[in-house]
This record gives structure tokens, C-alpha cells and sequence, in this order.
């Protein structure tokens, strides 16, 4: 199989290597484009990982149900995010459409006899694993933090990723942040309303945030 699974950003391009697109035009240009309604399944843990995923429109989220019943979030895609890779022959979580969504789903198979033609391929296969694990990383160290903290990087990352000059329209439910951070949803609400108490954020809809203290986020985020 490939290698583990990873996630990319056409709002992340200017940051990556430049050859992370060669991974992404594959996907995109000889993909199957398929719809998705709001929270039905794409994959379940367990499944055979024959396919690659790319975020065409609307986001994923892939999960984990604990032992307990208990729902961790291991991460969220984004349009132009690829995700679905793995290390062995079976999904390690299962995935989900947040809301309506399109994805393009391409066979490992065809993206490997690409990769033996095509060095910049197998270049960003190892770029993608490599941002992945570092990804993993810096979640496992965020469930360790306080909740304002927590909240804080989460928003940080999301107005990076969706390059929204300091406001995002969040695709994702309060439940679904608080499955990702580790938190109740009830702590994520105060957590917000503290922070828009504070006027390090505002909220003028449930989903829709404006970060108008940048400089107070990231202390929070250091």
C-alpha cells in the first residue's frame, strides 16, 4: 500500500513544497467524482483502503468510536485536502461527509503505476506522510492543553487553511470541534463566548467566526 495518510490544501499551496501537486493533479484530473449528502459514510475503519480521497466541495471529517461510545475526530478536510492513505491494506478510522460534499475517489492502484512513471508522484506521497505524522503529532500535544488554548489553535488553523483573512464560515458543528479537541460541546460554547467576551473573536452566527485579536489567539496558541 501507500504510504500514511496524509491531507493537502490548495490554501496551503504558497506554504508547501511545490511538489505536493503532483499528487493532487492525479487525483483531480483522472479521480471519479462522487456526492456525498450530510453525514453519510465514505469509508468505515476496517474497510479495505483500495481508494484516495480529494475534498472537491463541501469538507470530511474522519473518527474514531471509542471503546466507551465516545466519538474522537481525528481530523478534517477541507476542499483540495486528500486524505484516505494508509499504511496497510485497511482504513485505520472511517470517514464522513460534514455536509453535503463531492469527492473525488481515485484506486491506489492506478496512483501507484502513476508514481513508477512519475518521480514527483513518489516525492509527494513521502511529503503528504511526512506533514501527516507531523499533524498527528501536533493534535496528540493540543488534548494536553487547557480548553481557551485549544479552541484558540483550532481557529488558527482553520483561518489558515481556509486562507479567510481573519473570518470563517466553520463547516463543522460545535459537536464536531469538541469531538477533535477532547472537550464536552458545553465547554467549547463557553469557550467561545469567553473568547468573544474577551473581543479576541466575535460570532455573528452559530457557524461564523471573525478572529479580530490575532495577536491574543496566537499567545494563546505559543
Amino acid at each position: 500500500m501507500l504510504a500514511a495518510a496524509g491531507i493537502v490544501s490548495h490554501s496551503q499551496a504558497s506554504s508547501e513544497p511545490a511538489n505536493i501537486d503532483a499528487l493532487v493533479l492525479p487525483v483531480a484530473r483522472i479521480g471519479t467524482p462522487m456526492f456525498y449528502t450530510r453525514n453519510s459514510e465514505i469509508f468505515g475503519e476496517g474497510e479495505d483502503a483500495e481508494y484516495i480521497y480529494q475534498v472537491v466541495s463541501g469538507a470530511a471529517r474522519t473518527y474514531k468510536i471509542l471503546s466507551d461510545g465516545r466519538r474522537q475526530i481525528g481530523a478534517f478536510y477541507l476542499p483540495g485536502d486528500i486524505f484516505g492513505l494508509e499504511i496497510g491494506t485497511a482504513h485505520q478510522l472511517s470517514a464522513e461527509a460534514i455536509c453535503n460534499a463531492t469527492v473525488s475517489a481515485i484506486k491506489c492502484s492506478s496512483l501507484s503505476d502513476l508514481s513508477r512513471n512519475d518521480n514527483k508522484i513518489t516525492h509527494a506521497l513521502l511529503a503528504l506522510t511526512a506533514r501527516e505524522l507531523q499533524r498527528a503529532q501536533k493534535h496528540v500535544l493540543l488534548l494536553v492543553r487547557n480548553a481557551q488554548e485549544r479552541v484558540a489553535s483550532f481557529l488558527l488553523e482553520m483561518v489558515d487553511r481556509t486562507a479567510g483573512a481573519g473570518s470563517i464560515d466553520l463547516p463543522m458543528s460545535r459537536q464536531d470541534i469538541a469531538d477533535y479537541l477532547g472537550l464536552t460541546i458545553e465547554t467549547v460554547s463557553r469557550t467561545l463566548t469567553l473568547l468573544e467576551d474577551q473581543a479576541a473573536i466575535a460570532l455573528p452566527s452559530a457557524r461564523r467566526v471573525k478572529l479580530t485579536n490575532m495577536r491574543e489567539l496566537r499567545k494563546l496558541d505559543s
